[in-house]
């Protein structure tokens, strides 16, 4: 994961998941990250306070790259490389 004060990779994609609740955000994920290019980044930001753990989970299980994830005034800001 990269380290705070690291660049990030520009997004191809940003997914607004602000005022949807588990599992949307990880359903929604899923199904944005296989219509981007395999290498390129999504962009999710929610602010349900399980999306953190779930995020990550999926993430971990799906075989993508979670490359950040960042505490924003709304909630939380997702950078995920898609990598299959």
């Amino acid at each position: 994961m990269v380290e705070k004060g690291d660049t990030f990779p520009q997004p191809a994609k940003t997914l607004d998941c602000i005022g949807l609740y588990c599992p949307v955000p990880v359903l929604r994920t899923r199904e944005e990250i296989s219509l981007i290019p395999i290498g390129q980044v999504l962009e999710v930001l929610a602010d349900d306070p399980a999306s953190e753990s779930d995020i990550r989970s999926w993430a971990k299980h799906a075989g993508q790259e979670l490359i950040s994830i960042e505490k924003v005034k709304d909630g939380f800001r997702f950078l995920i490389k898609r990598t299959k």
